[in-house]
């Protein structure tokens, strides 16, 4: 699963804004709680971790301490401080790959755009979770997510609204190989 927060504008980010936008209200963060207690390994690349382990490793409250979590880098130097992290330095698309043929936990990205992207391109998601955010960051955005993705297809297979405001959106992805209607 690609899981990714986003501003209406397309942007994971603005410079000013506070985290989750300002927005990040109790039926989100809940959710975000019960989350963060589903069995998952966490897909993230060398720039996710160094924010989310900033965060919270060494945290007694830290809900991702007990998950497994992979790290793709090439800068990034074994150990990783934050507990149940591994560091993958090779091949992050065929890591994954063959992550989805041998592990029974399920595979989830946190941010992580590059690696979402890649994942993605190769055909290795099978779901994409967006969470809109009610704003736009036209002046302060800063990391557009879907630039340089391929063109997808999404079917829409859940949907669920927190606190009247934020939208999470669950899709199954279909990457084309060419625009619907292009002439090839």
């Amino acid at each position: 699963m690609v899981d990714l927060i986003i501003s209406l504008d397309g942007y994971a980010a603005a410079e000013g804004w506070p985290g989750l936008w300002g927005k990040g209200g109790p039926e989100y963060l809940a959710f975000l709680g019960e989350d963060a207690e589903t069995r998952h390994t966490t897909l993230m690349g060398a720039t996710t971790y160094r924010v989310m382990s900033g965060m919270h490793a060494g945290s007694p409250d830290d809900p991702m301490a007990p998950l497994p979590k992979i790290v793709f880098s090439t800068t990034l130097k074994a150990p990783l401080d934050w507990a149940n992290t591994e560091l993958v330095s090779g091949d992050a698309v065929a890591a994954v790959r063959e992550l989805k043929r041998t592990s029974e936990r399920p595979l989830r990205t946190l941010g992580s755009l590059s690696l979402s992207r890649s994942l993605l391109r190769a055909g290795l998601v099978d779901t994409f979770r967006v969470v809109l955010f009610p704003v736009i960051t036209g002046a302060s955005g800063k990391e557009r997510i879907f630039d340089g993705y391929p063109d997808v297809s999404l079917d829409l297979v859940s949907h669920r609204i927190f606190d009247g405001n934020l939208q999470l959106l669950e899709y199954v992805p279909t990457v084309l190989d060419a625009p619907p209607g292009a002439e090839g």
